[in-house]
């Protein structure tokens, strides 16, 4: 009742006319700047640090939070229409979502993605003021064994399920590993991969990764077939979700927030693992397997869901902990640190009004970002009818202008291209791009968690075993390890039973 009542008082607080003007301007910034190819949330916030001086500190993080979200929804429509992730968090969405767009359902595809954010905010949003002292708790008791453990499991889902094969999944996975191990050693400091270039020594940007793979690859995949095709603009379809498509997708936009909130709250988490495997999730329960990896909705739905209680998620240990678990979140915790408040176990007594109103101005936020993008929807779509030749033109251009401003060096236009050729190979041999890009996110994180439990253990491999968690999630590997033996091995029994009764 205490923490209703608080929230009460932080509704009072976000819905002043300059707290809602702000919350307006944030969402409005965030979804425009999020569009962009490879400025994403972390950066929109980070570049609008320097404009909120002048502001109180309740404002600007109302602010910040409608950027936040306004920047990850922009991120999933060039995802969707462009098959360009503007973040790391909107690769998932791509993979339905863009063969959506090309067969005339883009702004199906967008709508499923609105109303799946606005769904997976408002719950996470809920189980932030209900769950966050219990979460936090979890959090902290989880080691660098069940880090790793979460970690092989989403490296082992997203190559089970992508992909005309496992090996071009694997095969896929290891070159995001390999573009991961370069820079430093996090633990020695030693140079691997670097080639003699101080500029890679701190490694490369996921961004550029990202952009390179998805955008660059895709439009030269595009130009080497551009003779080949009519070069008309794709059909931008009807432009609202139909009775069917409510029907297939309204599940999966509640079952994504119950993945993508402990994933976002638990340090090291964030949006890429719960929306891979929300993806993953929604294939194996999905009743038009057909469909999948040619427009399915329900692969834009869940994991759009999971991606949005994700970012509610990240907020549980920033406010209660003081532990960003996001870039975002570590602007915001500079932010905070900006103007001389410090987030932990005491800043719900000491900032009662600022973090209550910052809660509450999620609920808001959630709210006008569905107001202002359910009608664009339709509006977003006819991008797709810009005549392909300047379309891609256009994407190689911002695709170039967000890489150069993640670091300001000439060099990383060099390795967009590289990637981007490395991209157009994958495309050519049919090996999945996701798996790649997961390679690159999560391997770096995935070899300090292993070296940090042999550590621990003394170099001894039980160590990655030693706790309850990490057991259950390697028999979940084990699992989609043995799935299709084991679903072979049953139809076997099935037919041989068949085949003695008749």
């Amino acid at each position: 009742m205490n923490a209703f009542s608080s929230l009460m008082d932080g509704f009072g607080t976000a819905l002043t006319p300059v707290n809602l003007l702000w919350a307006a301007v944030g969402v409005f910034l965030g979804t425009a700047i999020g569009v962009l190819p490879g400025i994403g949330p972390a950066m929109a916030v980070a570049l609008l640090l320097p404009v909120t001086y002048g502001l109180e500190p309740t404002g600007a993080f109302i602010m910040f939070a409608g950027i936040y979200y306004g920047a990850m929804f922009g991120g999933s429509t060039t995802s969707i229409l462009l098959n360009t992730p503007g973040e790391s968090a909107a690769v998932v969405a791509a993979m339905e979502g863009n063969p959506m767009a090309k067969s005339g359902r883009g702004a199906q595809a967008l709508a499923a993605a609105a109303i799946g954010h606005f769904a997976g905010g408002m719950i996470g949003t809920i189980l932030l003021v209900a769950l966050a002292p219990k979460v936090a708790d979890l959090a902290v008791d989880i080691g660098a064994p069940d880090y790793f453990a979460i970690m092989v499991l989403a490296f082992i889902a997203v190559t089970s399920v992508l992909g005309s094969s496992r090996i071009r999944g694997l095969a896929s996975l290891l070159i995001g590993l390999t573009l991961g191990l370069v820079g430093l050693d996090q633990m020695t400091g030693q140079q691997r991969l670097t080639f003699g270039s101080l500029q890679l020594a701190d490694g490369i940007d996921v961004v550029i990764v990202a952009v390179g793979l998805f955008a660059i690859g895709e439009a030269l995949w595009v130009a080497a077939h551009l003779r080949r095709t009519s070069g008309r603009a794709i059909p931008v379809g009807r432009p609202w979700l139909g009775r069917q498509d409510v029907k297939r997708t309204w599940k999966s936009w509640l079952r994504g927030p119950l993945i993508g909130f402990p994933f976002g709250a638990i340090p090291a988490g964030g949006a890429e693992i719960p929306t891979f495997l929300s993806y993953v999730t929604e294939k194996r329960l999905s009743k038009h397997k057909d469909e999948w990896g040619k427009g399915a909705i329900e692969g834009v739905a869940g994991p759009e869901s999971a991606s949005s209680a994700s970012a509610a998620g990240t907020l549980v240990s920033m406010l209660t902990l003081g532990l960003p678990t996001t870039a975002v979140a570590a602007v915001m915790l500079a932010a905070f640190q900006q103007y001389g408040i410090q987030p932990g176990p005491l800043l719900f007594e000491r900032e009662s009004e600022l973090v209550w109103g910052l809660i509450a101005s999620l609920f808001v936020g959630m709210v006008l970002l569905l107001a202002l993008n359910l009608p664009l929807a339709p509006v977003w779509a006819k991008l797709l009818r810009i005549p392909r030749p300047y379309l891609y033109a256009g994407i190689l251009f911002f695709a170039a202008v967000g890489a150069y401003a993640v670091g300001g060096e000439a060099l990383d236009l060099v390795v967009l291209l590289i990637i981007g050729l490395i991209g157009f190979g994958m495309r050519r041999y049919g090996l999945p791009v996701l798996p790649a890009v997961i390679g690159v996110i999560l391997g770096p994180n995935a070899e300090q968690q292993l070296r940090r439990a042999l550590q621990i253990s003394d170099g001894s491999v039980s160590g990655l075993v030693d706790t309850p968690f990490s057991v259950s999630v390697y028999a979940v590997v084990a699992l989609i390890v043995l799935w299709p033996l084991l679903r072979k091995v049953a139809r076997g029994l099935l037919n041989s039973r068949r085949n003695v009764t008749e």
